[in-house]
């Protein structure tokens, strides 16, 4: 008895493990530029890359980085975005979705 449930509680334990470890590569994606939404919000990699006659209302300091709808904190490398869900974006990228962070 003792040895059965020992083994149950090392697969729950070994299940639990996985299912965790599954959800953390799932939530690494990066956002692709040839996504549909991406393509829709003008996405760029670069802020500095961000087409000027496109968006004209884009400045140089805009960047997802200080945007309201970017997860992380100040000095992430990348962090998900709450418009691309189950994606990181870079903290260096842009989108005309860019809302000024309070």
């Amino acid at each position: 008895m003792i040895s059965n449930r020992r083994v149950f509680m090392m697969t729950v334990a070994a299940t639990g493990a996985g299912a965790t470890l599954l959800q953390s590569a799932h939530a690494q994606a990066t956002l692709d530029v040839k996504d549909p939404q991406a393509v829709a919000l003008g996405y760029v990699v670069d802020t500095a890359k961000a087409d000027a006659k496109k968006y004209p209302k884009h400045g140089a300091d805009q960047k997802c980085s200080n945007c309201a709808l970017y997860q992380g904190k100040a000095g992430d490398a990348t962090a998900p975005c709450t418009l691309f869900a189950g994606k990181l974006v870079p903290g260096k990228a842009w989108c005309s979705a860019w809302v000024k962070k309070a």
